[in-house]
């Protein structure tokens, strides 16, 4: 199942990608979807790989580079609101210098170098996407002393045994097809007595499988995020202990925000800066608006209306999941690998 050099060396970002080649990466994207759940977690990579080349520039471009959610304050600022959510996992996990730490699904890097700045470890981040390495090495260059990359699978991870000190994962892990195996692999390159933390995006106890309108909004937050499924909270937990790993700590976040400041409001269009303006649904409206001529003057590839429309239905099922309190971005976790007998 891992992925051929070739294979990750072929990512692009939407610019990078010629006309024809991002409509037919979307249709890519559309049909492993449609074909469902088992053919989802066969060809994860895939999904995830056409996903991310097809999004990575709308999201560095409303987002910055940190693509996640946190709890926030009253009078706290959204990128003051990420920075604090990723400081909370390194000083759960007590990072410090010349600890080795693995960034399991490092994005375009910016949890990585803020965390490095922060507590001077050095980092190993794994992402199976090329363009997201190569904009993560940009995005980290301050701190290149700090920080490695390697272009692989975390369901694969290509080190041996017992390598480092610290693990997390902000939000990556729910691409994984099987969290079990996932969280096995990242148990196995933990040395004995080290710590693995992250966010998981999760299904509450208020989730009703049954319930027409939560399947809808599951199904629009998969769709919209390249996930081949969401997991109830419970299922994570089981996961880590079957993968071998002592649970120290679970919990979602989520209630932790000022009641005022929900970790969807960056999406609701409630934050009033220029910064703001693409999180929301008038900005969102209005790079769809812009895609859409643009497409009809052949000033950007068809497809990219469509990539946008993809992301806006997300964006929106996600305020709906907050809101009816099915879902979470921030289900937390931290789980330590056991100690050996004789150490």
């Amino acid at each position: 199942m891992n992925p051929t050099p070739a294979k990750q060396s072929n990512s692009r970002s939407l610019a990078d990608l010629a006309p024809d080649e991002v409509k037919s990466t979307v249709d890519g994207y559309t049909a492993i979807y449609d074909a469902g759940l088992e053919s989802r977690k066969e060809r994860y990579q895939s999904l995830v790989n056409h996903y991310y080349d097809l999004v990575t520039d709308f999201f560095e471009f409303g987002w910055g580079q940190s693509f996640h959610f946190a709890p926030r304050q009253r009078g706290e600022s959204f990128k003051a609101s990420l920075l604090k959510h990723e400081q909370f996992l390194a000083d759960r996990l007590s990072l410090k210098p010349g600890m080795q730490v693995l960034d399991v699904g490092c994005g375009v890097g910016g949890p990585m170098g803020a965390l490095a700045r922060y507590s001077g470890a050095s980092f190993v981040g794994i992402n199976n996407n090329a363009y997201q390495i190569k904009r993560a090495k940009l995005h980290t260059r301050d701190v290149a002393s700090l920080c490695r990359f390697i272009c692989g699978d975390y369901m694969q991870i290509p080190e041996g045994d017992d390598q480092y000190d610290a693990a997390f994962a902000i939000e990556s892990t729910a691409h994984a097809p099987d969290k079990t195996a996932a969280f096995r692999e990242i148990f196995r390159v933990l040395r004995p007595g080290a710590c693995f933390a992250g966010y998981e995006w999760c299904l509450t106890d208020e989730y009703d499988p049954e319930n027409a309108k939560h399947l809808r909004i599951k199904n629009d937050i998969m769709v919209g995020g390249g996930l081949p499924d969401i997991a109830v909270t419970s299922k994570i937990c089981t996961a880590l202990r079957t993968a071998g790993f002592e649970l120290l700590e679970a919990c979602d976040r989520a209630p932790e925000s000022d009641p005022e400041m929900p970790w969807y409001r960056a999406l609701q269009g409630r934050d009033l800066s220029m910064g703001s303006i693409p999180r929301t649904p008038v900005g969102r409206a209005l790079t769809n608006l812009v895609l859409r001529v643009g497409e009809k003057l052949r000033l950007v590839p068809e497809g990219a209306r469509e990539v946008s429309t993809l992301l806006n239905a997300g964006a929106d099922a996600l305020v709906e999941g907050g809101k009816s309190g099915i879902f979470t971005p921030m289900f937390f976790f931290l789980a330590r690998k056991p100690r050996r007998s004789e150490d």
